[in-house]
């Protein structure tokens, strides 16, 4: 099952964010988590359901592409 289909809520997708940010390196941890927060507060007004999936299904795939990015560089 795929994680877009597991995470049904602003607050799973935050915790599932939390989570990915643990992957990183300890020295990005802060920045990345940082980001977070702020993106999380600029869309907590959002209510149509549609764009919350759309920011859902967008914010997995950046946290993927980001874990990966930082797996490839050597020494982490």
């Amino acid at each position: 099952m795929s994680v877009n289909k597991l995470i049904s809520n602003p607050v799973h997708l935050y915790r599932y964010l939390l989570r990915q940010c643990k992957k990183l390196p300890t020295n990005t941890q802060d920045h990345y988590k940082h980001h977070l927060r702020q993106s999380f507060n600029s869309h907590l007004d959002e209510t149509n359901p549609e764009r919350i999936q759309q920011i859902i299904s967008r914010a997995v795939e950046d946290a993927e592409w980001i874990v990966k990015k930082y797996s490839k560089q050597p020494g982490i």
